[in-house]
């Protein structure tokens, strides 16, 4: 389950390589035995591989959050690709189906689970969240539950992009995202792009979003933003700019989704949100923050915060399919899998500046 790392010889099939997280600062690209195809099982081969800030970090730091990387992990979790082999029981996909999959295992036995909010399930296997391996590799093992076929004119690139676009789904389906809501959206980096394009899709009428760069405005705009303003860092400019984003609104901020989550950035959603609206909570920069709680929570701003996601996938291939969201160009970079474009493609995501999401092309 999650799946990989087992001892299974491949015998004369081709062998099947991953990029192994192995130190800090350092991939390679090693043998990936794969588990036995269990019943409910498909095996995939990967075409597509995004790479997110969460792999970034276990790079640099061999640790996300309180996630930490113990022994070599296999790195990757935006991912499609193309069916090769299925379960015994397995009813809905054949050999040759396009795909997109949903990386996270959850025990379904929890509470969480019969719930249905799956995303917060305590025994959750995702890939590439230790000690669970990823998917940068040239096959893995997954339940076929968690795979879904693409629509014929969504591209394996474009299925893989509905890992990142499910978070900005999720967060929309959290604030109640519909025609009469106001949105605005603190930082321009990949998910707060994403976000973005989720509420426009639920029907937003009216998008700032803000940043303190001027070539993630400058995309923002490109995909649809009604407004963009840069911002500073300094948490001394609060009040200036909730002027200015209150002004550019041109009426309430009903919802703030703020997907970088410094003090600086939680501090102005929650100060320019109207009365009665919602804060998001969607990145994770700071562990802890000091934030006016109490002037937002006497004017009644609700504060949710999102965990990944749950029951997303069929939403996001939706959107895609009908052209109510284009991912296409968040891609701008795109690399092969050899060692040196592994490691090339890591720096240029670790990078910034003009590279939003870079993807692997297996």
């Amino acid at each position: 389950m999650g799946k990989g790392g087992g001892n299974t010889s491949n015998g004369e099939e081709e062998e099947n390589m991953a990029a192994w997280l192995v130190a800090i600062n350092t991939l390679k690209i090693q043998p990936f035995n794969l588990p036995p195809l269990g019943p409910h099982d498909v095996k995939v081969r990967m075409k597509a591989v995004g790479i997110c800030g969460s792999d970034v970090h276990y790079l640099k730091t061999l640790r996300c959050a309180d996630f930490i990387v113990k022994e070599p992990m296999v790195i990757g979790h935006e991912c499609a690709g193309v069916i090769e082999e299925v379960g015994t029981e397995v009813k809905d996909l054949v050999v040759g189906d396009r795909v997109a999959l949903e990386p996270g295992i959850s025990c379904w036995r929890c509470t969480h689970c019969k719930q249905g909010r799956y995303n917060l399930c305590p025994d959750m296997k995702f890939f590439a969240t230790p000690p669970v391996h990823g998917s940068l590799a040239n096959q893995v093992v997954h339940p076929a539950d968690l795979c879904f076929k693409l629509p014929d004119n969504v591209s394996l690139e474009e299925g893989a992009m509905c890992e990142p676009l499910s978070v900005g789904v999720h967060a929309c389906r959290r604030a109640e995202i519909g025609p009469e809501t106001n949105v605005l959206v603190m930082g321009a980096g990949p998910i707060g792009l994403v976000t973005m394009l989720a509420a426009r899709a639920f029907g937003a009428p009216r998008i700032v979003i803000v940043d303190v760069e001027d070539s993630r405005l400058a995309v923002a705009k490109e995909l649809g933003a009604n407004e963009i303003i840069k911002v500073s860092t300094n948490i001394q400019d609060v009040e200036e700019e909730v002027g200015l984003i209150q002004k550019a609104m041109g009426g309430g901020v009903d919802v703030s989704f703020d997907c970088a989550g410094f003090n600086k950035t939680m501090t102005t959603a929650l100060t320019a949100t109207r009365p009665g609206g919602k804060v998001c909570l969607v990145g994770m920069g700071h562990n802890e923050m000091t934030v006016p709680l109490t002037p937002a929570a006497a004017r009644e701003v609700d504060v949710v915060g999102i965990f990944r996601y749950k029951n997303t996938w069929p939403l996001c291939l939706e959107f895609l399919r009908s052209g109510k969201i284009d991912v296409k160009p968040l891609i701008t970079h795109r690399y092969g899998f050899s060692q040196k474009e592994v490691e090339e493609a890591f720096e240029t995501s670790a990078r910034g500046g003009n590279a939003i999401k870079v993807m692997f092309n297996l």
